[in-house]
């Protein structure tokens, strides 16, 4: 039997609630990795069409954790940005997707965006979760069709994330 959406809030619910730190986020992550590599819920949680790039599947009600659905056709890039004040994992389900970290160079300061430096770039392949802490600036590239479960700390569309830019 698959690995089902349900379970997966429960278990990712009971992890942070072990320990909301970086423990707890890591621990997600694992959770994450579990979940990628079960045909099952993957299939289950990309076999309606898209309606738009990025879904939320699930929301928790008390500690405001996310698992959403990334749904890319086609090529597409990201500017270096945080989740503001929480953090993320992306999951690779389908597809690849080229990460780039950065660094402040100059932090953000009085209303002015902070600039950023390149770190390093890797890729992420299917079955691969990888946590952005708070504060962890990054970049997605995707050079084809790709799908992704991400889970973030809260829902990002209720944050106020950094302005952030290349130095």
């Amino acid at each position: 039997m698959s690995y089902t959406l349900e379970q997966f809030a429960g278990d990712i619910r009971a992890a942070l609630r072990a320990d909301p730190g970086p423990a707890g986020r890591e621990a997600v992550r694992a959770l994450t990795e579990k979940a990628l590599h079960d045909q099952g819920f993957v299939a289950a949680c990309f076999e309606k069409p898209a309606a738009q790039e990025r879904e939320v599947l699930f929301e928790d009600p008390d500690l405001g954790f996310c698992v959403c659905r990334h749904v890319y056709d086609g090529p597409k890039g990201g500017a270096p940005h945080d989740h503001g004040p929480t953090w993320a994992i992306y999951g690779q389900a389908v597809g690849e997707t080229e990460m780039t970290d950065w660094r402040y160079v100059t932090p953000p300061r009085d209303g002015k965006a902070g600039k950023v430096e390149k770190t390093r770039t890797y890729r992420l392949t299917p079955g691969d979760a990888h946590l952005y802490d708070i504060g962890a600036v990054h970049a997605p590239l995707r050079e084809g069709p790709t799908r992704l479960i991400r889970i973030e700390g809260v829902n990002t569309d209720k944050v106020t994330r950094t302005a952030i830019e290349p130095a």
